[in-house]
């Protein structure tokens, strides 16, 4: 990474000090379908699921945004959006700038820049993750390696093992693996019985990551 933590904290600044602070509850749409951005919005506290909808009117998780992350990001550097819909997971706190105003922040502070492109970066990496994850043959091998990519993300270590604290649907995970849900539904099934996984609401707990390696390796 390329920024400082004071550079991520004049960002953090900016935001706190020119936006609008706005709370959403779960499952609040912050970017709703067929809407355009209303600006631009740092993520305080929370999480924020962004996905597109097939043409089969489901939908097709991109990625989740975390707390000290901006969206959406493409457009507030290009101008261009993809009709991504933004939903919060949980309870999160946002604040929100103007794009134009926050691009000419941004022009006479070109320190700016450097935690922006941070995000940038893990964004890219982030999605050449799944491109390369949908190189397993099997769903099995795709859904482990999803989880591996989650938990490296969003991981907790705990004495029983390494806790994803997301509250993932089957048809996230479906999604994000180029699966059918009854297909990834019955592949957990199989993970969860053979004690190396457990899925509640919430969570989903990695109970064996050594013995889930084995599969991928």
């Amino acid at each position: 990474m390329v920024s400082t933590n004071t550079q991520k904290a004049e960002l953090v600044e900016v935001f706190k000090t020119v936006g609008k602070k706005q709370t959403w509850q779960k499952n609040d749409y912050i970017i709703g379908p067929n809407q355009q951005p209303t600006g631009v919005f740092y993520i305080d506290e929370g999480l924020v699921k962004a996905y597109d909808l097939t043409k089969y009117n489901e939908e097709n998780l991109l990625i989740i945004r975390k707390s000290n992350e901006i969206f959406p990001l493409i457009w507030a550097i290009t101008g261009e959006e993809r009709s991504v819909i933004y939903q919060a997971l949980e309870k999160t706190v946002t604040w929100k700038i103007d794009r134009i105003e926050l691009l000419g922040i941004i022009d006479n502070r070109q320190s700016l820049m450097s935690p922006i492109l941070d995000m940038t970066v893990e964004m890219y990496r982030l999605h050449s993750e799944r491109i390369l994850n949908l190189e397993y043959r099997t769903v099995r091998e795709r859904i482990i390696s999803f989880l591996f990519t989650m938990s490296r993300r969003f991981g907790v270590d705990t004495k029983d093992g390494i806790r994803i604290d997301l509250p993932l649907r089957h048809q996230d995970i479906a999604s994000s693996v180029n699966s059918s849900r009854e297909t990834t539904s019955r592949e957990i099934g199989s993970l969860t019985k053979k004690g190396l996984i457990e899925h509640k609401r919430s969570y989903i707990l990695l109970k064996n990551p050594e013995d889930l390696h084995k599969y991928i390796n």
